[in-house]
């Protein structure tokens, strides 16, 4: 005579064990999710601390070959994107005369608050002016105001 096993062999996962694993999955996503979301907000940060000192190191490049003198704010841009002679002047190829830069590529764009994408440099707020340059000291910084202000509630324009 043959016994039978009394055992049920078990295929799937039971409703406790499906239940735990939900659980424990929204566990994950509570945490996860607000990560996530400060995410997008810590890279504008740190786009805007990177770009700030590319511009920072460009003026302070630009005042060392040109005797102490910043770029002006009205030729800004000019600037910082052509060759220079050691007046100031500005050329857009290089020649005997014109030796100093181009110190950047290109103007960043601003990547934080209403003016996010702007490009323009001028000492005072205006429509598409994304940085603002004091050309008597070399300040720069981001167009924005100071309700304008990262996670840690620290305004974008004392970057």
């Amino acid at each position: 005579m043959k016994l039978f096993n009394n055992r049920i062999s078990r295929r799937g996962f039971s409703l406790i064990e499906l239940v735990i694993v939900v659980v424990i999955l929204g566990i994950i996503g509570a945490v996860a999710i607000p990560r996530m979301s400060r995410g997008a907000e810590g890279a504008a940060e740190s786009a805007l601390v990177s770009n700030l000192a590319t511009l920072r190191g460009s003026i302070e490049l630009y005042a060392a070959e040109h005797g102490g003198t910043f770029p002006t704010a009205a030729n800004f841009s000019d600037d910082m994107l052509l060759f220079s002679n050691a007046a100031g002047g500005t050329n857009a190829t290089r020649t005997g005369a014109f030796i100093y830069g181009p110190y950047l590529r290109s103007m960043p764009a601003l990547p934080v608050g209403a003016r996010q994408g702007s490009r323009g440099v001028a000492d005072s707020d205006a429509s598409g002016i994304g940085w603002i340059y004091i050309d008597a000291s070399g300040a720069i910084t981001a167009n924005t105001t100071g309700a304008e202000v990262n996670g840690a509630g620290v305004a974008w324009n004392t970057f």
